[in-house]
């Protein structure tokens, strides 16, 4: 339980202002949280907003019942906002108007100052000796009213965010690793949406099962209907038709209602009133054209799996065998996971397409246009200039 108990939920413009008097009277940093619906719902908005601050305590926000939180980003957007995996929250945030001017990630400094667990329940117990309750986070925060033991969770996961940013602050300057992660929590902080996604179909759990184009442009199809249903009724898509459905249908191609409803899961209640759907979804998959069905493995600019590179390109695979063992070395000398230290993918585009001019200045371009950081720019760029040089460029 909070040491001050669960405050009420502020859900009336009432409400809103007090609470936002109480938290302009704070000091320092506030610690931000949120509770989403992700297997229940399509869009990933705020259901609530946990807020802590020193000579302020905490306060519950339901976003859904308030029409205007301008109030709110007011006092809260100057402030440096403590969160813990700060990239899972911004977005909601962002939606609602409320934007940090800085950030600090527990999350992400506990991974920079070497600490191999960095779930939030594992870092308050370990660093401050407290257990925190668990197991609702995937619970379904859109329901109404909230249960009281729910509440009780959401406030707990920021009632010692504020301490656990000092301690794992203090650790990170012991460690002279303070600098790197300002320059993380920035980068987090000013990211931005993700970039849709190309093909997200393709992401279908099962789809290696499937062998033929037209298998492909059944999913793709099957998947854009659910989506499509999904989004109108702010449904989870895996709420609507689980993936193994959409397999299992893209697999026996059922031509009409009857042969549909026989498949598994379709012959529920829910799947019998959107039918015609899925049925449309397949026929207009079954109808392209040769020259409009899906490739089996979509082009994506992305070096080939790594266990290809032997046979696609043996130099290659004796670059990344190098540059894998220089960022482990490196990684282990400063206590970082070595995909903190440089992102494998960016590694592996070094390795696949490396710099006409193999040297520090080259190598340093390719990391910064890739989206590395000044300080792993300064420890990676030139020890990966010479491993690649000595692994015959």
């Amino acid at each position: 339980m909070p040491a001050a108990g669960v405050p009420p939920v502020v859900d009336s413009a009432r409400a809103l202002d007090a609470a936002v008097a109480l938290l302009g009277e704070g000091i320092g940093p506030v610690a931000v949280d949120t509770e989403r619906a992700s297997g229940y719902r399509y869009w990933q908005r705020a259901y609530l907003v946990q807020l802590r601050r020193e000579g302020a305590g905490t306060v519950l926000i339901d976003p859904i019942a308030l029409d205007c939180l301008a109030g709110l980003a007011e006092v809260l957007n100057p402030l440096e906002w403590v969160l813990h995996a700060a990239s899972q929250d911004l977005p909601c945030l962002v939606e609602l108007g409320l934007m940090p001017a800085a950030i600090f990630d527990t999350e992400l400094a506990a991974r920079l100052a070497g600490l191999e667990r960095v779930g939030l329940a594992a870092l308050v117990e370990q660093l401050l000796g407290y257990q925190l309750l668990k197991g609702h986070g995937a619970a379904d925060w859109s329901r109404r009213p909230l249960p009281d033991e729910w509440l009780t969770y959401a406030a707990l996961d920021v009632e010692l965010l504020l301490p656990l940013r000092a301690v794992i602050a203090a650790e990170l300057d012991a460690q002279g690793k303070l600098g790197w992660a300002t320059e993380e929590f920035e980068a987090v902080r000013t990211a931005g949406p993700p970039a849709p996604r190309v093909d997200p179909w393709r992401r279908t759990s099962g789809m290696h099962r499937l062998h033929r184009p037209r298998e492909l442009a059944a999913v793709r199809a099957l998947w854009y209907a659910r989506d499509e249903l999904a989004r109108q009724r702010d449904i989870a898509p895996g709420r609507v038709l689980p993936d193994t459905a959409i397999i299992d249908a893209a697999m026996a191609d059922p031509k009409d209602e009857a042969a549909l409803l026989s498949r598994p899961v379709f012959s529920g209640r829910a799947q019998r009133r959107h039918a015609q759907t899925w049925l449309r979804a397949l026929a207009a998959a079954r109808a392209l054209p040769a020259d409009g069905l899906p490739l089996l493995r979509a082009p994506n600019g992305s070096p080939p799996p790594v266990n290809r590179w032997s046979d696609r390109d043996p130099a290659a695979a004796v670059r990344l065998v190098a540059a894998r063992a220089t960022l482990a070395e490196i990684a282990e000398q400063h206590r970082l996971p070595v995909q903190n230290l440089l992102a494998p993918e960016l590694v592996r585009r070094l390795c696949w397409e490396p710099p006409e001019l193999l040297d520090t200045a080259a190598v340093e371009r390719h990391l910064v246009a890739g989206g590395a950081r000044r300080w792993q720019c300064e420890l990676t760029a030139h020890p990966l200039a010479t491993a690649l040089k000595s692994a015959g460029g």
